[in-house]
């Protein structure tokens, strides 16, 4: 049974003229997105900024209202709870956001930080026990609990990062929908962050929906990579087999940006033409085709259909697996 199962998901932010106008358009931030999560698996889920990966995430712990489609968090549909019911299940799903600095009260301590998410849940039954909690967590995360005084502002960012995970796990989630956050980082505390994570999971059984637009810190921490492209998944398959075998053209662009150490490689950067397409005015037929190198003319009016192209490895795509010709 999955823990999280996303079914038909969609994100429509209404566009108005003017203050006192109609609504006419909508910006498609998510349209159509359905996927699974089952206990203890890392999805990662990659794409440009832009392309509706955050909106996905925070429309799954019903930040944003989603417009259509249905969220089950252990086989219960959460979809369209009050708060008030909602507010029972929020034990189980927490997330750890993009800038650990602004995504913190400077006027709380770190004890108040992690602890309030203690006093909203009834989770401690005394001053004492709620300290040593609070000590524990942050012990888990890295941190002297002696700082439990300070304010975030005196704390480095992968420091207040660091904060920002332990308020997380105050409440014992099952599941963590960690939006970018090594993103702001430098990258030798990126891979800090990224290995911390990954030992809370195996101690804890913790499962993530981890959003980035580095593939390869998802190719590090994921079981299972999802591709996202103007609010739409278009290629999904296991970490190592989306790496070395990409299907869709798209998904081929993004690797090739990867930084390589190996000074031999011969891979070459893949330079899409064009921008984005707007969200308003998404285009007829596959979503990539305007920016897609080897779109044909059933690309341009047939949406492709989502299909398994080898053994749980799935695209959106007409072409899928035709090689496109790297360009320097």
């Amino acid at each position: 049974m999955s823990l999280l199962e996303v079914k038909n998901l969609k994100v429509h932010f209404p566009v108005k003229p003017g203050l006192f106008s109609r609504v006419r358009e909508s910006v498609k931030a998510v349209d159509g997105v359905s996927f699974s999560i089952a206990p203890g698996e890392t999805l990662g889920l990659v794409g440009e900024s832009g392309c509706g990966k955050s909106t996905l995430g925070r429309a799954i712990l019903r930040l944003v209202q989603p417009t259509a489609g249905e969220i089950f968090l252990d086989g219960e549909n959460i979809t369209h709870m009050s708060g008030a019911e909602l507010r029972g299940r929020r034990r189980k799903f927490q997330m750890i956001f993009q800038d650990p600095f602004s995504s913190l009260n400077p006027r709380m301590t770190v004890e108040d930080i992690v602890g309030e998410a203690l006093d909203i849940h009834q989770l401690t039954d005394s001053q004492s026990a709620r300290k040593k909690r609070i000590a524990e967590l942050l012990e888990a995360v890295g941190l002297d609990p002696v700082y439990a005084q300070r304010y975030p502002h005196e704390f480095s960012g992968g420091q207040r990062q660091r904060i920002g995970i332990a308020r997380a796990l105050a409440v014992e989630p099952e599941i963590i929908i960690c939006d970018e956050p090594v993103s702001a980082l430098d990258v030798s505390v990126q891979a800090q962050i990224i290995n911390l994570l990954r030992d809370l999971q195996q101690q804890r059984g913790l499962a993530y929906l981890f959003i980035a637009h580095d593939l390869a810190v998802v190719e590090h921490i994921s079981r299972r990579v999802m591709v996202m492209y103007l609010g739409k998944i278009v290629e999904t398959a296991d970490a190592k087999t989306l790496i070395r075998e990409p299907q869709h053209p798209y998904t081929q662009a993004l690797i090739s940006a990867v930084p390589e150490v190996d000074p031999d490689s011969k891979r070459q950067r893949i330079i899409l033409p064009g921008e984005v397409p707007s969200p308003i005015h998404p285009p007829d037929g596959c979503p990539f085709h305007p920016r897609c190198p080897i779109a044909e003319t059933k690309c341009r009016t047939e949406i492709p259909q989502w299909r398994e192209v080898s053994k749980n490895h799935f695209a959106a795509c007409h072409l899928a697996g035709k090689e496109i010709e790297a360009r320097n």
